[in-house]
Protein backbone atom coordinates (compact mmCIF):
# COMPACT_ATOMS: atom_id res chain seq x y z
CA UNK A 1 0.00 0.00 0.00
CA UNK A 2 1.00 3.51 -0.74
CA UNK A 3 1.86 5.40 2.21
CA UNK A 4 0.45 8.80 0.55
CA UNK A 5 -0.45 10.40 -2.80
CA UNK A 6 0.46 13.62 -3.88
CA UNK A 7 -3.18 15.12 -4.95
CA UNK A 8 -4.24 18.63 -6.36
CA UNK A 9 -7.91 19.98 -5.70
CA UNK A 10 -10.03 20.64 -8.78
CA UNK A 11 -11.84 23.37 -7.32
CA UNK A 12 -8.71 25.14 -5.20
CA UNK A 13 -6.10 23.96 -6.84
CA UNK A 14 -4.64 23.29 -3.36
CA UNK A 15 -1.81 20.95 -3.33
CA UNK A 16 -2.30 18.25 -0.74
CA UNK A 17 -1.18 14.69 0.73
CA UNK A 18 -4.03 11.74 0.53
CA UNK A 19 -2.26 9.64 3.53
CA UNK A 20 -4.34 6.82 4.94
CA UNK A 21 -3.34 6.26 8.18
CA UNK A 22 -3.75 8.03 11.44
CA UNK A 23 -3.26 8.58 14.85
CA UNK A 24 0.28 7.07 16.60
CA UNK A 25 1.02 5.34 12.98
CA UNK A 26 1.14 8.54 11.29
CA UNK A 27 3.77 10.55 13.94
CA UNK A 28 6.14 7.63 13.45
CA UNK A 29 6.22 7.75 9.79
CA UNK A 30 9.17 9.80 9.16
CA UNK A 31 8.01 10.53 5.31
CA UNK A 32 4.72 12.24 7.02
CA UNK A 33 5.09 13.33 10.51
CA UNK A 34 4.41 16.89 11.12
CA UNK A 35 4.74 16.32 15.22
CA UNK A 36 3.70 19.67 16.51
CA UNK A 37 3.24 21.41 13.70
CA UNK A 38 -0.33 19.25 12.50
CA UNK A 39 -3.08 21.37 12.12
CA UNK A 40 -5.70 21.29 14.66
CA UNK A 41 -7.80 20.53 12.18
CA UNK A 42 -5.67 17.81 10.89
CA UNK A 43 -5.21 16.63 14.41
CA UNK A 44 -9.19 16.26 14.99
CA UNK A 45 -8.99 14.66 11.61
CA UNK A 46 -6.00 11.84 11.82
CA UNK A 47 -7.03 11.65 15.74
CA UNK A 48 -4.06 13.08 16.70
CA UNK A 49 -5.25 15.06 19.52
CA UNK A 50 -3.75 14.05 22.86
CA UNK A 51 -0.48 12.69 20.95
CA UNK A 52 0.75 15.93 20.66
CA UNK A 53 1.48 18.97 23.27
CA UNK A 54 -1.63 21.31 23.03
CA UNK A 55 0.33 24.46 21.20
CA UNK A 56 0.74 23.84 17.16
CA UNK A 57 4.37 24.49 16.46
CA UNK A 58 5.70 25.18 12.61
CA UNK A 59 8.97 23.95 11.09
CA UNK A 60 10.75 26.77 11.59
CA UNK A 61 10.68 26.25 15.25
CA UNK A 62 11.28 22.85 14.65
CA UNK A 63 14.43 23.37 12.84
CA UNK A 64 15.91 26.01 15.35
CA UNK A 65 14.99 23.44 18.32
CA UNK A 66 16.90 20.45 16.54
CA UNK A 67 19.52 22.72 15.00
CA UNK A 68 20.51 23.60 18.91
CA UNK A 69 20.55 20.41 19.74
CA UNK A 70 23.15 19.54 17.10
CA UNK A 71 25.65 22.31 18.02
CA UNK A 72 25.28 21.22 21.66
CA UNK A 73 26.92 17.94 20.77
CA UNK A 74 30.56 17.50 20.92
CA UNK A 75 31.93 15.44 18.61
CA UNK A 76 31.05 14.63 15.02
CA UNK A 77 30.03 11.17 15.47
CA UNK A 78 27.21 12.58 17.58
CA UNK A 79 26.64 15.08 15.41
CA UNK A 80 25.98 12.54 12.82
CA UNK A 81 23.69 10.43 15.63
CA UNK A 82 22.15 13.46 16.02
CA UNK A 83 21.14 14.58 12.55
CA UNK A 84 20.45 10.64 11.57
CA UNK A 85 18.15 10.61 13.83
CA UNK A 86 16.50 13.69 13.33
CA UNK A 87 15.90 11.60 9.70
CA UNK A 88 14.52 8.83 11.59
CA UNK A 89 11.72 11.06 13.02
CA UNK A 90 10.74 13.61 10.38
CA UNK A 91 12.31 14.23 7.00
CA UNK A 92 10.89 17.46 6.21
CA UNK A 93 12.89 19.10 9.37
CA UNK A 94 15.80 17.67 8.53
CA UNK A 95 16.35 18.38 5.02
CA UNK A 96 14.84 22.12 6.17
CA UNK A 97 17.86 22.40 8.81
CA UNK A 98 20.15 20.96 6.12
CA UNK A 99 19.69 23.18 3.24
CA UNK A 100 19.83 26.13 5.88
CA UNK A 101 23.05 24.83 6.99
CA UNK A 102 24.45 22.83 4.20
CA UNK A 103 28.24 23.65 4.74
CA UNK A 104 28.06 22.96 8.19
CA UNK A 105 26.35 19.67 8.36
CA UNK A 106 27.92 18.66 4.70
CA UNK A 107 30.93 16.84 6.77
CA UNK A 108 28.81 15.23 8.97
CA UNK A 109 26.33 13.63 7.05
CA UNK A 110 28.62 13.09 3.95
CA UNK A 111 32.12 12.89 4.03
CA UNK A 112 34.35 12.71 6.52
CA UNK A 113 32.14 11.48 9.40
CA UNK A 114 29.94 9.25 7.31
CA UNK A 115 32.85 7.57 7.21
CA UNK A 116 32.99 7.61 10.95
CA UNK A 117 29.44 6.33 11.17
CA UNK A 118 29.84 2.89 9.03
CA UNK A 119 33.13 1.75 10.72
CA UNK A 120 30.33 1.80 13.52
CA UNK A 121 26.97 0.98 11.79
CA UNK A 122 26.29 -2.08 13.67
CA UNK A 123 26.41 -0.41 16.77
CA UNK A 124 24.51 3.13 16.21
CA UNK A 125 21.48 2.13 13.83
CA UNK A 126 18.44 3.11 15.26
CA UNK A 127 16.25 2.57 12.54
CA UNK A 128 16.72 0.87 9.20
CA UNK A 129 16.23 2.53 6.12
CA UNK A 130 15.94 1.83 2.31
CA UNK A 131 15.86 -2.40 1.18
CA UNK A 132 18.73 -4.88 1.49
CA UNK A 133 19.20 -7.14 -1.02
CA UNK A 134 20.95 -10.63 -0.65
CA UNK A 135 21.70 -13.61 -2.66
CA UNK A 136 19.21 -15.33 -0.10
CA UNK A 137 15.85 -13.05 -1.45
CA UNK A 138 17.17 -11.61 -4.53
CA UNK A 139 14.53 -13.62 -6.06
CA UNK A 140 11.87 -11.90 -4.40
CA UNK A 141 13.44 -8.79 -5.51
CA UNK A 142 10.35 -7.07 -7.31
CA UNK A 143 7.87 -7.58 -4.17
CA UNK A 144 10.55 -5.97 -1.97
CA UNK A 145 10.51 -2.99 -4.19
CA UNK A 146 6.68 -2.61 -4.55
CA UNK A 147 6.51 -3.04 -0.37
CA UNK A 148 8.91 0.13 -0.29
CA UNK A 149 5.63 2.09 -0.23
CA UNK A 150 6.30 5.06 -1.76
CA UNK A 151 4.33 6.58 -4.90
CA UNK A 152 7.41 6.51 -7.56
CA UNK A 153 10.61 5.75 -7.37
CA UNK A 154 12.96 7.64 -9.42
CA UNK A 155 16.55 7.42 -8.00
CA UNK A 156 17.95 4.66 -6.14
CA UNK A 157 21.66 4.91 -4.73
CA UNK A 158 23.16 1.09 -4.32
CA UNK A 159 26.52 -0.33 -2.61
CA UNK A 160 27.95 -3.25 -2.15
CA UNK A 161 30.21 -2.25 0.44
CA UNK A 162 33.74 -3.49 -0.42
CA UNK A 163 35.14 -0.31 -0.60
CA UNK A 164 33.66 1.97 1.77
CA UNK A 165 35.46 5.47 1.73
CA UNK A 166 38.98 3.86 1.31
CA UNK A 167 38.25 1.92 4.65
CA UNK A 168 37.79 -1.30 2.94
CA UNK A 169 35.03 -3.78 3.07
CA UNK A 170 32.22 -2.74 6.04
CA UNK A 171 29.62 -5.07 4.36
CA UNK A 172 26.01 -4.18 5.10
CA UNK A 173 27.40 -1.27 7.31
CA UNK A 174 28.55 0.63 4.38
CA UNK A 175 24.32 1.20 3.73
CA UNK A 176 25.18 5.13 5.32
CA UNK A 177 26.58 5.66 2.12
CA UNK A 178 23.76 5.14 0.01
CA UNK A 179 21.53 6.45 2.60
CA UNK A 180 23.81 10.06 2.86
CA UNK A 181 24.08 10.07 -0.75
CA UNK A 182 20.80 10.49 -1.33
CA UNK A 183 20.58 13.06 1.92
CA UNK A 184 22.71 15.09 -0.53
CA UNK A 185 20.83 14.58 -3.72
CA UNK A 186 17.57 15.80 -1.81
CA UNK A 187 19.41 18.67 0.26
CA UNK A 188 21.38 20.31 -3.20
CA UNK A 189 19.35 19.55 -6.15
CA UNK A 190 15.27 19.11 -4.58
CA UNK A 191 14.79 15.69 -5.70
CA UNK A 192 11.55 14.40 -3.45
CA UNK A 193 12.66 12.39 -0.75
CA UNK A 194 9.86 10.22 -1.26
CA UNK A 195 11.15 9.21 -4.74
CA UNK A 196 14.43 7.86 -3.47
CA UNK A 197 15.25 4.43 -2.59
CA UNK A 198 18.84 3.72 -0.92
CA UNK A 199 19.99 0.27 -1.47
CA UNK A 200 22.17 -2.06 0.19
CA UNK A 201 23.52 -5.16 -2.46
CA UNK A 202 24.57 -7.39 0.71
CA UNK A 203 26.63 -10.00 -0.63
CA UNK A 204 28.45 -11.24 2.63
CA UNK A 205 31.81 -9.88 4.13
CA UNK A 206 35.37 -10.59 4.14
CA UNK A 207 36.20 -8.20 7.27
CA UNK A 208 37.04 -10.12 9.77
CA UNK A 209 36.21 -8.01 12.38
CA UNK A 210 32.31 -8.08 11.17
CA UNK A 211 31.98 -11.73 11.30
CA UNK A 212 33.20 -11.57 15.10
CA UNK A 213 30.92 -8.86 15.57
CA UNK A 214 27.75 -10.28 17.39
CA UNK A 215 26.03 -7.04 17.13
CA UNK A 216 26.83 -6.98 12.81
CA UNK A 217 23.53 -6.20 10.86
CA UNK A 218 24.82 -8.00 7.46
CA UNK A 219 25.09 -11.85 6.21
CA UNK A 220 27.28 -13.70 8.14
CA UNK A 221 29.14 -15.37 4.61
CA UNK A 222 31.89 -14.62 2.92
CA UNK A 223 31.88 -12.33 0.42
CA UNK A 224 30.39 -13.95 -3.08
CA UNK A 225 32.47 -13.53 -5.94
CA UNK A 226 32.60 -14.37 -9.95
CA UNK A 227 29.67 -15.07 -11.41
CA UNK A 228 27.38 -15.64 -8.08
CA UNK A 229 28.10 -12.30 -7.58
CA UNK A 230 26.79 -11.16 -10.92
CA UNK A 231 23.97 -13.24 -10.43
CA UNK A 232 22.75 -10.98 -7.33
CA UNK A 233 23.07 -7.85 -9.41
CA UNK A 234 21.50 -9.04 -12.40
CA UNK A 235 18.38 -10.25 -10.72
CA UNK A 236 18.09 -6.64 -8.58
CA UNK A 237 18.68 -4.74 -11.88
CA UNK A 238 15.92 -6.99 -13.45
CA UNK A 239 13.67 -6.14 -10.87
CA UNK A 240 14.54 -2.08 -10.34
CA UNK A 241 13.85 -2.61 -14.49
CA UNK A 242 9.63 -4.02 -13.90
CA UNK A 243 8.73 -2.13 -11.17
CA UNK A 244 10.28 1.63 -11.44
CA UNK A 245 11.23 1.12 -15.32
CA UNK A 246 12.57 5.33 -15.99
CA UNK A 247 14.65 5.19 -12.68
CA UNK A 248 18.23 6.37 -12.36
CA UNK A 249 20.79 4.14 -10.65
CA UNK A 250 23.77 5.37 -8.97
CA UNK A 251 26.36 3.09 -7.79
CA UNK A 252 28.50 4.01 -4.36
CA UNK A 253 31.60 2.50 -3.51
CA UNK A 254 31.59 -0.32 -5.35
CA UNK A 255 35.40 -2.74 -5.39
CA UNK A 256 37.17 -1.47 -8.68
CA UNK A 257 37.29 -5.51 -9.83
CA UNK A 258 33.16 -5.07 -10.41
CA UNK A 259 33.09 -1.32 -11.11
CA UNK A 260 34.23 -1.12 -13.93
CA UNK A 261 32.68 -3.99 -15.29
CA UNK A 262 29.14 -2.99 -13.77
CA UNK A 263 29.87 0.21 -15.63
CA UNK A 264 30.18 -1.07 -18.91
CA UNK A 265 27.55 -3.93 -18.50
CA UNK A 266 24.59 -1.68 -17.14
CA UNK A 267 25.87 1.67 -19.60
CA UNK A 268 23.30 0.85 -22.18
CA UNK A 269 20.55 -1.26 -19.92
CA UNK A 270 19.33 1.56 -17.37
CA UNK A 271 20.46 5.37 -16.96
CA UNK A 272 23.01 4.43 -14.78
CA UNK A 273 26.41 5.62 -13.32
CA UNK A 274 29.35 5.42 -10.73
CA UNK A 275 29.62 8.95 -8.66
CA UNK A 276 33.12 7.49 -7.44
CA UNK A 277 34.64 7.17 -11.41
CA UNK A 278 32.45 9.90 -13.22
CA UNK A 279 31.10 12.46 -10.78
CA UNK A 280 34.55 12.83 -9.85
CA UNK A 281 36.28 13.26 -12.45
CA UNK A 282 33.71 15.75 -14.21
CA UNK A 283 34.27 17.88 -10.89
CA UNK A 284 37.93 17.77 -11.35
CA UNK A 285 37.37 18.45 -14.95
CA UNK A 286 35.64 21.42 -14.02
CA UNK A 287 38.00 22.41 -11.54
CA UNK A 288 40.91 21.69 -14.57
CA UNK A 289 38.66 23.93 -16.94
CA UNK A 290 38.86 27.03 -14.47
CA UNK A 291 42.13 26.65 -13.65
CA UNK A 292 42.89 27.17 -17.03
CA UNK A 293 40.74 30.04 -17.74
CA UNK A 294 42.31 31.57 -14.90
CA UNK A 295 45.92 31.53 -15.91
CA UNK A 296 45.30 31.89 -19.84
CA UNK A 297 46.66 29.08 -21.00
CA UNK A 298 44.99 26.65 -23.98
CA UNK A 299 43.54 23.52 -23.23
CA UNK A 300 45.28 21.91 -25.71
CA UNK A 301 48.68 22.62 -24.82
CA UNK A 302 48.19 21.11 -21.05
CA UNK A 303 50.18 17.96 -19.94
CA UNK A 304 48.48 16.26 -16.96
CA UNK A 305 50.25 14.03 -14.37
CA UNK A 306 47.16 11.41 -12.21
CA UNK A 307 49.05 9.94 -9.51
CA UNK A 308 47.49 7.04 -8.49
CA UNK A 309 44.99 5.59 -11.52
CA UNK A 310 42.01 3.38 -9.90
CA UNK A 311 38.54 4.00 -10.28
CA UNK A 312 38.96 7.54 -8.89
CA UNK A 313 41.79 8.26 -11.30
CA UNK A 314 40.70 6.45 -14.41
CA UNK A 315 37.41 8.75 -14.10
CA UNK A 316 39.51 11.82 -14.21
CA UNK A 317 41.13 10.62 -16.92
CA UNK A 318 38.71 9.94 -18.87
CA UNK A 319 36.74 13.53 -18.00
CA UNK A 320 40.22 15.60 -18.60
CA UNK A 321 40.60 13.25 -22.09
CA UNK A 322 36.67 14.38 -23.10
CA UNK A 323 37.56 17.63 -21.88
CA UNK A 324 40.54 18.17 -24.20
CA UNK A 325 39.40 16.53 -26.92
CA UNK A 326 35.94 18.73 -27.05
CA UNK A 327 37.12 21.61 -26.16
CA UNK A 328 41.34 21.76 -26.82
CA UNK A 329 40.68 20.73 -30.49
CA UNK A 330 42.87 17.42 -29.87
CA UNK A 331 41.61 13.93 -31.13
CA UNK A 332 41.02 10.99 -28.80
CA UNK A 333 44.45 9.93 -29.39
CA UNK A 334 46.44 12.97 -28.44
CA UNK A 335 44.27 13.94 -25.76
CA UNK A 336 44.72 10.53 -24.25
CA UNK A 337 48.45 11.35 -24.79
CA UNK A 338 48.33 14.28 -22.84
CA UNK A 339 47.46 12.37 -20.01
CA UNK A 340 50.00 10.73 -18.01
CA UNK A 341 48.91 7.76 -15.13
CA UNK A 342 51.46 7.27 -12.78
CA UNK A 343 50.00 3.71 -10.02
CA UNK A 344 51.65 2.56 -7.62
CA UNK A 345 54.41 1.08 -9.71
CA UNK A 346 55.39 4.40 -11.75
CA UNK A 347 54.03 5.47 -15.04
CA UNK A 348 51.71 2.90 -17.47
CA UNK A 349 53.41 2.27 -20.31
CA UNK A 350 52.86 -0.31 -23.30
CA UNK A 351 53.32 -3.75 -22.58
CA UNK A 352 53.47 -3.58 -19.02
CA UNK A 353 50.35 -5.67 -17.14
CA UNK A 354 47.32 -3.09 -16.41
CA UNK A 355 43.82 -3.26 -15.70
CA UNK A 356 41.33 -3.12 -18.54
CA UNK A 357 40.15 0.46 -17.66
CA UNK A 358 43.58 1.65 -17.62
CA UNK A 359 44.90 0.18 -21.01
CA UNK A 360 43.55 3.81 -22.83
CA UNK A 361 46.01 5.64 -21.00
CA UNK A 362 49.37 3.61 -21.79
CA UNK A 363 51.67 5.52 -22.56
CA UNK A 364 54.01 4.55 -25.83
CA UNK A 365 57.59 3.45 -24.46
CA UNK A 366 59.20 6.19 -27.39
CA UNK A 367 57.61 8.80 -25.53
CA UNK A 368 60.21 8.33 -22.47
CA UNK A 369 62.92 6.75 -24.32
CA UNK A 370 65.01 9.74 -24.53
CA UNK A 371 64.50 10.37 -20.57
CA UNK A 372 67.73 10.14 -18.39
CA UNK A 373 66.28 7.23 -16.50
CA UNK A 374 66.54 3.42 -15.77
CA UNK A 375 65.15 1.71 -18.45
CA UNK A 376 64.46 -1.54 -16.08
CA UNK A 377 61.58 0.12 -14.38
CA UNK A 378 58.62 2.39 -15.40
CA UNK A 379 59.91 6.20 -14.56
CA UNK A 380 58.42 7.42 -10.85
CA UNK A 381 56.16 10.43 -10.61
CA UNK A 382 58.81 12.61 -9.38
CA UNK A 383 60.84 11.08 -13.33
CA UNK A 384 57.31 12.29 -14.91
CA UNK A 385 56.77 15.30 -13.08
CA UNK A 386 60.59 16.58 -14.39
CA UNK A 387 61.29 14.97 -17.77
CA UNK A 388 57.22 14.60 -19.26
CA UNK A 389 56.73 18.79 -19.04
CA UNK A 390 54.08 18.51 -16.56
CA UNK A 391 52.41 21.11 -15.84
CA UNK A 392 49.04 19.84 -14.07
CA UNK A 393 49.50 17.50 -11.32
CA UNK A 394 46.62 15.42 -9.62
CA UNK A 395 46.54 13.15 -7.36
CA UNK A 396 44.20 10.34 -6.28
CA UNK A 397 46.09 8.29 -4.50
CA UNK A 398 45.59 8.18 -0.85
CA UNK A 399 48.99 8.70 0.01
CA UNK A 400 49.86 11.33 2.09
CA UNK A 401 52.70 13.98 1.24
CA UNK A 402 53.43 12.05 -1.84
CA UNK A 403 53.47 15.69 -3.80
CA UNK A 404 57.12 16.20 -2.17
CA UNK A 405 58.40 20.04 -2.48
CA UNK A 406 61.02 18.61 -5.07
CA UNK A 407 58.15 17.62 -6.88
CA UNK A 408 56.93 20.87 -6.75
CA UNK A 409 59.38 22.66 -7.49
CA UNK A 410 60.16 20.93 -10.30
CA UNK A 411 56.26 21.75 -11.46
CA UNK A 412 56.81 24.93 -11.05
CA UNK A 413 59.82 24.86 -13.36
CA UNK A 414 57.38 23.52 -16.29
CA UNK A 415 55.25 26.83 -16.10
CA UNK A 416 54.60 29.68 -14.87
CA UNK A 417 51.45 29.05 -12.92
CA UNK A 418 51.29 24.82 -12.12
CA UNK A 419 48.09 23.39 -10.94
CA UNK A 420 48.34 20.69 -8.76
CA UNK A 421 45.01 19.05 -7.59
CA UNK A 422 45.35 17.49 -4.45
CA UNK A 423 41.89 15.24 -4.09
CA UNK A 424 42.70 12.26 -1.73
CA UNK A 425 40.28 12.10 0.86
CA UNK A 426 39.98 12.42 4.22
CA UNK A 427 42.73 15.54 4.94
CA UNK A 428 45.18 13.02 6.68
CA UNK A 429 45.20 11.51 2.98
CA UNK A 430 46.03 14.31 0.80
CA UNK A 431 48.92 14.36 -0.94
CA UNK A 432 49.94 17.81 -0.27
CA UNK A 433 48.17 21.38 1.77
CA UNK A 434 47.86 23.96 -0.19
CA UNK A 435 50.34 25.68 2.11
CA UNK A 436 53.07 23.65 0.96
CA UNK A 437 52.24 23.84 -2.68
CA UNK A 438 52.17 27.60 -2.17
CA UNK A 439 55.85 27.56 -0.49
CA UNK A 440 57.47 24.93 -2.83
CA UNK A 441 55.88 27.12 -5.91
CA UNK A 442 56.64 30.62 -4.48
CA UNK A 443 52.65 31.03 -4.77
CA UNK A 444 52.24 30.79 -8.39
CA UNK A 445 50.50 27.90 -8.14
CA UNK A 446 46.31 27.50 -8.52
CA UNK A 447 44.91 24.93 -5.84
CA UNK A 448 42.20 22.76 -5.05
CA UNK A 449 41.81 20.18 -2.70
CA UNK A 450 39.24 16.58 -2.20
CA UNK A 451 39.07 18.07 1.27
CA UNK A 452 38.58 21.23 3.45
CA UNK A 453 41.76 23.62 4.27
CA UNK A 454 41.83 26.51 5.59
CA UNK A 455 43.09 29.32 3.85
CA UNK A 456 46.84 29.15 2.96
CA UNK A 457 49.16 32.27 2.51
CA UNK A 458 50.42 33.69 -0.03
CA UNK A 459 53.87 35.57 -0.12
CA UNK A 460 52.82 38.99 0.30
CA UNK A 461 50.48 37.56 3.25
CA UNK A 462 47.38 37.69 1.96
CA UNK A 463 44.51 34.17 2.40
CA UNK A 464 44.49 32.44 -0.40
CA UNK A 465 41.57 29.59 -0.39
CA UNK A 466 41.45 26.59 -1.81
CA UNK A 467 38.53 24.89 -4.20
CA UNK A 468 37.27 22.13 -2.55
CA UNK A 469 36.45 19.45 -5.70
CA UNK A 470 33.66 18.02 -3.88
CA UNK A 471 31.21 15.69 -6.00
CA UNK A 472 28.55 17.08 -4.22
CA UNK A 473 28.90 19.48 -7.51
CA UNK A 474 28.09 16.85 -10.07
CA UNK A 475 25.88 14.47 -9.45
CA UNK A 476 22.76 15.40 -7.54
CA UNK A 477 22.36 18.20 -10.73
CA UNK A 478 23.38 15.23 -13.06
CA UNK A 479 20.81 12.57 -11.25
CA UNK A 480 18.23 15.75 -11.36
CA UNK A 481 18.15 16.51 -15.13
CA UNK A 482 18.80 12.63 -16.15
CA UNK A 483 15.06 12.19 -14.10
CA UNK A 484 13.85 14.97 -15.22
CA UNK A 485 15.18 15.03 -18.65
CA UNK A 486 13.89 11.44 -18.91
CA UNK A 487 17.35 10.43 -20.07
CA UNK A 488 17.38 6.60 -21.42
CA UNK A 489 20.98 6.42 -20.32
CA UNK A 490 23.62 8.80 -18.99
CA UNK A 491 26.61 9.15 -21.37
CA UNK A 492 30.56 10.78 -21.00
CA UNK A 493 29.11 14.30 -22.99
CA UNK A 494 26.49 14.52 -20.29
CA UNK A 495 29.22 14.36 -17.55
CA UNK A 496 31.53 16.48 -19.96
CA UNK A 497 27.86 18.91 -20.09
CA UNK A 498 27.99 19.04 -16.70
CA UNK A 499 31.51 20.00 -16.04
CA UNK A 500 31.45 22.75 -17.92
CA UNK A 501 28.12 24.37 -16.23
CA UNK A 502 30.07 24.51 -13.38
CA UNK A 503 32.60 26.29 -14.92
CA UNK A 504 30.70 28.85 -16.37
CA UNK A 505 29.72 29.76 -13.36
CA UNK A 506 32.90 31.09 -11.55
CA UNK A 507 33.05 35.10 -11.75
CA UNK A 508 36.00 36.72 -12.67
CA UNK A 509 36.01 38.02 -9.48
CA UNK A 510 35.82 34.33 -7.59
CA UNK A 511 38.72 33.56 -10.12
CA UNK A 512 40.78 36.64 -8.85
CA UNK A 513 40.24 35.24 -5.23
CA UNK A 514 41.62 31.87 -6.19
CA UNK A 515 38.14 30.29 -6.48
CA UNK A 516 37.72 27.48 -9.06
CA UNK A 517 34.29 26.30 -8.65
CA UNK A 518 31.34 27.65 -7.26
CA UNK A 519 30.66 28.38 -3.24
CA UNK A 520 28.78 25.71 -1.86
CA UNK A 521 26.31 27.56 -0.93
CA UNK A 522 25.23 28.44 -4.02
CA UNK A 523 24.68 24.51 -4.51
CA UNK A 524 21.08 24.80 -5.74
CA UNK A 525 21.47 27.07 -8.20
CA UNK A 526 24.61 25.03 -9.86
CA UNK A 527 22.52 21.69 -9.56
CA UNK A 528 19.87 23.49 -11.76
CA UNK A 529 22.49 24.41 -13.99
CA UNK A 530 24.05 20.65 -14.43
CA UNK A 531 20.29 19.87 -14.68
CA UNK A 532 19.75 21.80 -17.15
CA UNK A 533 23.11 21.05 -19.15
CA UNK A 534 22.17 17.37 -18.81
CA UNK A 535 19.14 17.31 -20.24
CA UNK A 536 20.38 19.55 -23.08
CA UNK A 537 22.50 17.24 -23.66
CA UNK A 538 20.70 13.93 -23.47
CA UNK A 539 17.89 15.78 -25.74
CA UNK A 540 20.35 17.14 -28.27
CA UNK A 541 22.30 13.33 -28.20
CA UNK A 542 18.06 11.57 -28.74
CA UNK A 543 18.31 9.78 -25.50
CA UNK A 544 15.97 12.51 -23.44
CA UNK A 545 12.72 14.37 -23.76
CA UNK A 546 12.43 16.77 -26.87
CA UNK A 547 11.30 19.88 -25.72
CA UNK A 548 12.96 23.57 -25.99
CA UNK A 549 16.11 25.10 -23.47
CA UNK A 550 13.22 27.24 -21.94
CA UNK A 551 10.71 24.24 -21.24
CA UNK A 552 13.09 22.32 -19.68
CA UNK A 553 14.44 24.81 -17.66
CA UNK A 554 10.72 25.63 -16.09
CA UNK A 555 10.51 21.23 -15.88
CA UNK A 556 13.57 21.01 -13.65
CA UNK A 557 12.80 24.48 -11.64
CA UNK A 558 9.04 23.05 -11.09
CA UNK A 559 10.48 19.75 -9.84
CA UNK A 560 12.77 20.76 -6.96
CA UNK A 561 11.31 20.17 -3.67
CA UNK A 562 11.64 22.80 -1.10
CA UNK A 563 11.06 21.26 2.72
CA UNK A 564 7.94 22.52 3.28
CA UNK A 565 4.54 21.17 5.48
CA UNK A 566 1.55 19.98 2.58
CA UNK A 567 -1.80 19.73 4.22
CA UNK A 568 -3.18 16.71 4.63
CA UNK A 569 -6.53 14.95 3.87
CA UNK A 570 -7.21 11.42 5.00
CA UNK A 571 -8.06 9.07 2.74
CA UNK A 572 -8.23 5.84 3.44
CA UNK A 573 -7.60 3.80 0.23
Amino acid sequence: MKRFEMRVDPLTHEIYYAVPMKGVALLQDPLLNKAQAFTPMERTEFDLHGLLPDSVGNLDMQVDRNYGIYRMKSTDIERYVTLIGLLDRNETAFYSLVTRHIEETLPIIYTPTVGQACLTMSHIIRRYRGLYVTAANVDRIEDMLRAVGLPDISLLVATDGERILGLGDLGADGMGIPVGKIALYVAAAGIHPTSTLPVCIDVGTNNERLLADPLYIGSRTRRLGGDAYYRVVERFVQGVQRVFPRALLQREEIGKHHAFTLLERYRDRLPSFNDDIQGTGATAAAALRSALRACGRPLGGERIAIHGFGQAGSGVANAIATLLELEGGLSAAQARRRVFAVDIDGLLLEGAACAPYQERFLQPRETVAGWPVPKDRAPSLAEVVRHGGITTLIGVSGQKGSFTPAILGDLAKNTERPIVFALSNPTSCSETTPQEVLDATEGRAIVATGSPFAPARLPDGRPLPASQCNNLYVFPGMGLGAITGQASRITHRMFHAAACAISDMVTAEQQRDGLLLPPLTDIRAVSYRVALAVAMEARDEGLGMIASDEELGARIAASMWQPRYYPYRYCPS
